[in-house]
């Protein structure tokens, strides 16, 4: 018996080959692909490995020193400042400090006791030796001198007379007419009187001698001071501030100190007979003050500070120089004609000592020890180890080495292209001249 369509065999057929499923990723008849995970897992595998190679890359080496590393790379010049090495006179001098000290100082005092009648000078006049200052009253000073006088009158008058009575007794002693005791009685008598008279004479000169004392008179020449008694007043030699003091200030004198190692150096000067000039500069060393000379030593070092005391002597006619007044002492102790000298800055001192820079023809720079000499604040000379006509470097050393390339600021850029030297970096070409590939860029048209 035949079947038809819709028999339950179709239906079966129909149930075992289902149509494609809506969340099915793929095409009715193809079969799962079993490769795709393992290439998702690859793909995030490396992508793991570039993230940490990115993180864990090493860091580029960067050049020691900072922005003046470049000077340890081959063809980078360091800029310098250089100086030449030549013969110059070196002054040895020896700087120190000093204080203005007044060549004599003199508190005036009375000699006598009495009252102020006059006062003849101005606080802060100049005065010369001698000049009349101010007048005690004489009055008592003369009463005294009056009755010295007249005791010497009297004294003079009794010696006379006695002296001719001798006279007389030696005549009769002669004629037996008296015993000798008279005579040696008259001539004791007579000496007596003599020594009488000295007195009397000695009286005298001290009355004199008081009445010239109320005449207070300036003892040497100098600027006064403040007075500290006006006139009215009573004044007593006992008084110890006096009337006024005077300071003599031309000459004036400067007191110093040096280092007890340069001592030897400044006897030998003064034992050879050499007169060593002073200079005095003021506070900031910029002007020159005076100029003295050197007048004495003291005789022995100060134990706490090594140091020995000195002293100069300034006419000080300008009045420029003040008592207790600070300068800046330039003792020139001598002049040497020095072959061989640099500035005081080319000099470095190191574990080696002292040594330079010296620049070679090529431009580069060599260390080189040198031994040190004299000095004169600006120039020091060079006993060994350079010549003249060299070159060292002035400013910039603490960017050298060994063999280091240098550049000098300002050189021209064709000199140093014939040199073999390349420019530092960042600098500018000099006369506005562009760098680059195409050379100077041409004017602009009109």
């Amino acid at each position: 018996m035949p079947e038809n369509p819709g028999s339950r065999s179709d239906l079966a057929v129909t149930k075992t080959n289902p149509g494609p499923h809506p969340g099915n990723g793929r095409p009715p008849g193809k079969p799962p692909c079993r490769v795709c995970p393992w290439i998702w897992a690859a793909l995030i595998l490396l992508a793991v490995g570039a993230v940490a190679w990115y993180v864990n890359k090493p860091a580029a080496p960067q050049a020691p020193g900072g922005m003046f590393g470049m000077r340890g790379m081959s063809g980078m010049a360091v800029p310098v400042q250089v100086a030449d090495v030549q013969p110059a006179r070196i002054d040895y001098t020896i700087r120190a400090i000093g204080t203005v000290t007044a060549f004599n100082t003199v508190a005036v005092r009375s000699r006598v006791d009495g009252e102020l009648q006059q006062i003849v000078f101005e606080d802060g006049q100049y005065v010369n030796e001698g000049d009349l200052l101010a007048q005690i009253d004489p009055r008592p000073f003369q009463v005294q001198l009056d009755q010295a006088l007249g005791q010497q009158s009297q004294n003079a008058a009794q010696l006379l007379n006695a002296q001719r009575d001798l006279q007389r007794y030696r005549q009769l002693y002669k004629q037996n007419s008296i015993a000798r005791q008279v005579v040696d009685t008259q001539e004791a008598q007579v000496q007596q009187l003599l020594g009488g008279q000295r007195s009397d004479e000695a009286a005298v000169s001290n009355a004199r001698l008081q009445l010239e004392y109320t005449r207070i008179t300036a003892p040497i020449s100098g600027r006064l001071g403040l007075r500290r008694l006006d006139k009215g007043n009573l004044i007593s030699a006992a008084n110890a501030d006096g009337l006024v003091t005077i300071t003599q200030i031309q000459p004036i004198s400067v007191l110093f100190t040096v280092p007890q190692a340069q001592v030897p150096d400044v006897m030998a000067q003064l034992r050879q007979g050499h007169a060593l000039t002073v200079d005095l500069y003021d506070q900031e060393g910029s002007r020159k003050l005076a100029s003295g000379e050197l007048m004495s030593l003291d005789n022995q070092i100060d134990a706490g500070t090594g140091t020995l005391k000195l002293k100069a002597r300034f006419g000080n006619e300008d009045e420029s120089l003040f008592p207790n007044q600070f300068v800046n002492v330039r003792l020139r102790v001598s002049v040497e004609d020095a072959p061989v000298t640099v500035p005081v800055g080319a000099v470095q001192h190191g574990s080696i000592g002292a040594f330079v820079y010296v620049v070679t023809p090529e431009s580069t720079v060599t260390v080189r020890r040198v031994v040190t000499g004299r000095s004169n604040g600006e120039r020091i000379a060079i006993s060994s180890g350079l010549e003249a006509g060299e070159r060292v470097v002035l400013e910039g050393t603490d960017r050298l080495r060994e063999g280091s390339t240098i550049i000098v600021p300002g050189q021209d850029a064709q000199e140093a292209q014939a040199n073999g030297v390349p420019p530092a970096q960042g600098a500018r070409p000099r006369d506005g001249a562009r760098q680059g590939s195409g050379g100077a860029r041409p004017p602009r048209a009109g």
